[in-house]
């Protein structure tokens, strides 16, 4: 059982529990939930529209990815989960 910690609200979930979002070594390409075989930085987020807000409010993916996020990215998992 392996275990991350939730970007959002901070609480350490199973790994199947949460949402993984993954910028790709190759491309700097953002994968939603992709299979563990996408090498590159993880950030994990709990199934819920408050960690996913919270997390974009205080920019906690940005900074877990050191990367930009795309604001169309928030919208797209608001609406899957």
């Amino acid at each position: 059982m392996v275990e991350r910690k939730c970007a959002g609200c901070g609480k350490i979930k199973n790994r199947e529990e949460l949402i993984k979002i993954t910028k790709q070594n190759a491309h700097s390409d953002l994968v939603i939930n992709g299979d563990t075989k996408i090498f590159g930085r993880s950030a994990y987020l709990c199934y819920n529209n408050s960690c996913i807000e919270i997390a974009f409010k205080k920019n906690r993916l940005q900074k877990a990815l050191k990367t930009p996020i795309p604001p169309e990215l928030k919208g797209k998992l608001l609406d899957e989960f």
